[in-house]
């Protein structure tokens, strides 16, 4: 049946209403992410994990997410991103209800991570697909880190948050309080947001798959290349930081206080996204290309001294640990305005799909291995944390050398572009 466009049109929300919805939804469906890395330490306890089986378990979430990403992103390239967006939340809704009421070791837990993850593939990139299509070039940057910086508000409050809930009523309760969050997000999303007819792109067909359009953008899979490691090292850093201040806490005899692991995870976080929004307009302003290689040069700098002397006293760790995070953050929304900003409009779903996927490809190795290098050396010691770190630190070196050598174009609207047009323009009006 034939979508009547008139009606559509004018149903449509106010591009400020459609955002702040949005922004509000990911907050609910986020709220729950981190509570399996918030509740790791005790959970490891108790279902006598090994750290490689804790590792696949954080990144079962990852694996799937980059299996199912490429299908589910590219589909808004040729189907109502609502559809798509209902249909993620909806497995999010299932595995962490499912996960409070059945999970009981190793392989269930593996397997609503798993859920988990599809739901998030159906859910993150397809949100913001939903305010790409709404949001012009200019603004693109501005609407995809406040995008952003919902879901990192939301994904911080998440470790101090299911720690508390599991604290007081057991870690099930946390779980079925996060099932019962993303529901929220389903609702207000399937009763607010009207279905949006398609574009002409939309409706010539094609092969909405075939990504070698997407391979030959060579400026949007330079980004995308450099969130895949930066994604690698923004989840091993929340994938294992409760852990590693907790073994570091043990090992020294520090006294937490108020300053417990998952309030310094939580801290990370919340700094993370201050510093994303931040380093997105230091983008803007001075350059996304210097902003991205600066990043990621203080990443394997901060990296290699946690490697060094992170063990050596809580506060110490705790200290280092937040400075990364805010260094591992401050180019995620930069990585992810750049390459949906240098994307082709007809091919930004199937564009950020390929974005997103090698960004939790990233995600889904680096949890792993922390957790391999962790059984390798032996288990939780100086040595294994130090090698863990240092392996960090020198995939982001390639990274970074990558990144130099594609040199990526800037955005419209970021001021060393619009400082080159002005001088292009000024020297033609001479001629």
């Amino acid at each position: 049946m034939p979508i009547d466009r008139a009606a559509v049109s004018g149903r449509r929300l106010a591009p400020a209403r459609l955002v702040a919805l949005v922004c509000a939804a990911q907050v609910f469906v986020q709220i729950g992410a981190f509570f399996w890395p918030a509740l790791l330490p005790q959970m490891m306890g108790r279902w006598s994990l090994t750290n490689s089986e804790a590792g696949w378990i954080t990144s079962a979430f990852y694996a799937a997410y980059m299996l199912a990403v490429p299908v589910l992103v590219t589909l808004t390239d040729r189907v109502d991103a609502r559809r798509v967006y209902l249909f993620g939340v909806g497995c999010t809704v299932l595995a962490h209800l499912a996960f409070g009421l059945a999970a009981h070791g190793f392989w269930s837990a593996l397997a609503l991570r798993a859920l988990a993850g599809m739901g998030w593939a159906g859910t993150y990139m397809t949100g913001l697909k939903l305010l790409a299509d709404q949001v012009d070039g200019r603004l693109m940057s501005r609407a995809v880190t406040g995008h952003a910086a919902s879901i990192g508000v939301s994904g911080a409050v998440s470790f101090v948050l299911g720690d508390s809930i599991a604290s007081v009523f057991g870690w099930q309760a946390a779980f079925l309080f996060a099932g019962g969050a993303a529901a929220i997000a389903w609702l207000a999303v399937a009763l607010a947001v009207p279905p949006r007819a398609p574009t002409q792109a939309e409706e010539k067909g094609g092969t909405p798959f075939d990504f070698r359009p997407v391979l030959a953008n060579r400026s949007a899979m330079a980004y995308a290349l450099a969130y895949c490691v930066h994604t690698l090292e923004m989840n091993a850093l929340r994938g294992w930081g409760v852990a590693f201040l907790a073994w570091v806490a043990a090992r020294t005899g520090a006294a937490e206080g108020i300053l417990s692991p998952t309030v310094i995870v939580t801290t990370l976080a919340l700094i993370g996204t201050a510093a994303s929004v931040l380093g997105n307009e230091a983008a803007i302003r001075f350059g996304r290309r210097r902003l991205v290689a600066g990043a990621m040069l203080l990443s394997i700098v901060l990296a290699l001294t946690l490697a060094s002397v992170g063990a050596a006293s809580y506060a110490a760790a705790v200290a280092l640990l937040l400075a990364y995070g805010a260094v591992v953050w401050l180019d995620s929304s930069s990585l992810t305005a750049g390459t949906a900003g240098t994307a082709d409009p007809a091919r930004r779903g199937a564009t950020l799909a390929v974005h997103s996927m090698l960004g939790y490809a990233g995600g889904f190795i680096g949890p792993l291995a922390v957790g391999w290098a962790l059984d390798l050396s032996g288990g939780m010691s100086p040595l294994g944390w130090g090698i863990a770190f240092t392996l960090v630190a020198a995939l982001m070196a390639l990274a970074l050398a990558t990144f130099l050598y594609i040199r990526p174009r800037e955005l419209v609207g970021d001021r060393a572009v619009t400082a080159r047009w002005r001088s292009s323009g000024s020297r033609s009006s001479a001629r």
